[in-house]
Protein backbone atom coordinates (compact mmCIF):
# COMPACT_ATOMS: atom_id res chain seq x y z
CA UNK A 1 0.00 0.00 0.00
CA UNK A 2 1.62 2.92 -1.24
CA UNK A 3 1.89 6.55 0.66
CA UNK A 4 -1.89 8.00 0.15
CA UNK A 5 -2.72 11.56 -1.15
CA UNK A 6 -2.31 14.12 1.69
CA UNK A 7 0.38 11.79 4.45
CA UNK A 8 3.25 13.52 4.90
CA UNK A 9 5.91 13.65 2.74
CA UNK A 10 9.31 11.12 3.81
CA UNK A 11 12.56 12.73 4.07
CA UNK A 12 15.01 10.81 1.81
CA UNK A 13 18.46 10.65 0.88
CA UNK A 14 20.40 9.11 -2.18
CA UNK A 15 23.28 9.01 -4.20
CA UNK A 16 22.18 10.02 -8.00
CA UNK A 17 23.62 9.17 -11.46
CA UNK A 18 27.20 10.69 -10.33
CA UNK A 19 27.08 9.16 -6.72
CA UNK A 20 26.02 12.47 -4.93
CA UNK A 21 24.21 12.32 -2.40
CA UNK A 22 20.61 14.11 -2.39
CA UNK A 23 18.46 15.25 -0.02
CA UNK A 24 14.88 15.34 -1.01
CA UNK A 25 12.78 17.10 2.05
CA UNK A 26 9.73 17.87 -0.64
CA UNK A 27 9.08 22.25 0.13
CA UNK A 28 8.67 22.19 -3.14
CA UNK A 29 6.67 20.52 -6.05
CA UNK A 30 8.08 17.73 -6.91
CA UNK A 31 7.58 14.90 -8.96
CA UNK A 32 9.65 11.33 -7.45
CA UNK A 33 8.27 8.10 -10.02
CA UNK A 34 9.28 4.77 -9.28
CA UNK A 35 10.21 2.66 -12.19
CA UNK A 36 11.48 -0.93 -12.38
CA UNK A 37 14.58 -0.98 -14.16
CA UNK A 38 17.08 0.99 -16.33
CA UNK A 39 17.29 0.28 -20.30
CA UNK A 40 14.48 -1.63 -20.18
CA UNK A 41 11.71 -0.73 -23.14
CA UNK A 42 8.67 0.67 -20.47
CA UNK A 43 11.77 2.03 -18.40
CA UNK A 44 13.22 3.81 -21.01
CA UNK A 45 9.65 5.20 -23.16
CA UNK A 46 8.85 7.07 -19.64
CA UNK A 47 12.36 8.58 -18.80
CA UNK A 48 12.40 10.10 -22.51
CA UNK A 49 9.38 11.43 -21.97
CA UNK A 50 10.07 12.78 -18.73
CA UNK A 51 13.36 14.16 -20.24
CA UNK A 52 10.66 15.39 -23.00
CA UNK A 53 8.42 17.75 -20.23
CA UNK A 54 11.63 18.85 -18.31
CA UNK A 55 11.33 22.29 -19.52
CA UNK A 56 7.78 22.61 -18.82
CA UNK A 57 8.56 21.24 -15.43
CA UNK A 58 11.23 23.56 -14.59
CA UNK A 59 9.26 26.64 -15.81
CA UNK A 60 6.24 25.30 -13.80
CA UNK A 61 9.08 25.02 -10.83
CA UNK A 62 8.92 21.18 -10.57
CA UNK A 63 11.74 18.87 -9.63
CA UNK A 64 11.77 15.25 -11.28
CA UNK A 65 13.72 12.37 -9.85
CA UNK A 66 13.40 9.18 -10.98
CA UNK A 67 14.01 5.84 -8.97
CA UNK A 68 14.89 1.94 -8.92
CA UNK A 69 16.42 -0.59 -7.33
CA UNK A 70 19.53 -0.08 -9.88
CA UNK A 71 23.14 1.11 -8.62
CA UNK A 72 25.07 4.53 -9.66
CA UNK A 73 26.82 3.09 -12.08
CA UNK A 74 24.10 1.74 -14.19
CA UNK A 75 21.87 5.14 -13.61
CA UNK A 76 25.58 7.04 -14.62
CA UNK A 77 25.23 4.82 -18.09
CA UNK A 78 21.08 5.31 -18.66
CA UNK A 79 21.26 9.05 -18.05
CA UNK A 80 24.38 9.49 -20.48
CA UNK A 81 22.85 6.93 -23.27
CA UNK A 82 19.56 8.64 -22.93
CA UNK A 83 20.81 12.03 -22.38
CA UNK A 84 18.66 12.55 -18.94
CA UNK A 85 18.73 16.39 -17.23
CA UNK A 86 17.64 15.06 -14.43
CA UNK A 87 18.25 12.79 -11.44
CA UNK A 88 18.12 9.64 -10.59
CA UNK A 89 18.17 8.19 -7.53
CA UNK A 90 19.55 4.69 -6.80
CA UNK A 91 18.07 2.51 -4.37
CA UNK A 92 19.48 -0.65 -4.09
CA UNK A 93 18.35 -1.58 -0.76
CA UNK A 94 14.78 -0.34 -1.61
CA UNK A 95 15.12 2.15 1.18
CA UNK A 96 13.14 5.28 -0.43
CA UNK A 97 10.45 2.38 -1.99
CA UNK A 98 10.17 1.46 1.68
CA UNK A 99 9.70 4.97 2.78
CA UNK A 100 7.02 5.29 -0.05
CA UNK A 101 5.12 2.29 0.73
CA UNK A 102 6.06 1.71 -3.23
CA UNK A 103 5.28 -2.74 -3.44
CA UNK A 104 8.22 -4.94 -5.32
CA UNK A 105 7.38 -6.92 -7.46
CA UNK A 106 8.56 -10.89 -7.15
CA UNK A 107 11.73 -10.24 -9.27
CA UNK A 108 12.44 -7.83 -6.42
CA UNK A 109 11.84 -4.57 -8.69
CA UNK A 110 9.76 -1.76 -7.44
CA UNK A 111 6.16 -1.22 -9.41
CA UNK A 112 5.77 1.87 -11.50
CA UNK A 113 4.25 4.00 -9.13
CA UNK A 114 4.90 8.39 -9.25
CA UNK A 115 4.63 10.56 -6.50
CA UNK A 116 3.36 14.41 -6.71
CA UNK A 117 4.72 16.29 -3.73
CA UNK A 118 4.84 20.09 -2.08
CA UNK A 119 4.24 21.90 0.80
CA UNK A 120 5.60 18.48 2.82
CA UNK A 121 3.04 16.63 1.92
CA UNK A 122 1.32 13.75 -1.05
CA UNK A 123 -0.47 15.71 -3.38
CA UNK A 124 -1.04 12.92 -5.53
CA UNK A 125 -0.50 9.29 -6.49
CA UNK A 126 -0.44 7.57 -9.61
CA UNK A 127 -0.03 3.65 -9.48
CA UNK A 128 0.03 0.88 -12.28
CA UNK A 129 1.17 3.34 -14.66
CA UNK A 130 0.90 3.25 -18.34
CA UNK A 131 4.89 5.07 -19.14
CA UNK A 132 3.61 6.16 -22.29
CA UNK A 133 2.09 9.74 -21.50
CA UNK A 134 2.61 9.11 -17.98
CA UNK A 135 5.08 12.41 -18.02
CA UNK A 136 2.63 14.70 -19.79
CA UNK A 137 -0.36 13.04 -18.07
CA UNK A 138 1.21 13.94 -14.22
CA UNK A 139 2.07 17.65 -15.41
CA UNK A 140 -1.68 18.67 -16.84
CA UNK A 141 -3.30 16.88 -13.53
CA UNK A 142 -0.47 19.17 -10.96
CA UNK A 143 -1.64 22.54 -13.54
CA UNK A 144 -5.54 21.35 -13.72
CA UNK A 145 -5.09 20.83 -9.76
CA UNK A 146 -3.94 24.00 -9.44
CA UNK A 147 -0.64 23.07 -7.95
CA UNK A 148 1.78 24.34 -10.18
CA UNK A 149 1.32 27.15 -12.93
CA UNK A 150 2.85 28.34 -16.08
CA UNK A 151 3.34 31.60 -17.00
CA UNK A 152 3.48 33.06 -20.82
Amino acid sequence: MTLDEGADAPTVTAPNQNGEAVSLEFDEPTVVYFYPKDDTPGCTIEANQFQREYETYRDAGVAVYGVSRDDVDSHDSFCQQEGLEFDLLADPDAEIADAFDVELRDSGVTTRTTFFLADGEVKAVYDGVDPDGHARDVLLDALDDGLVTLSE
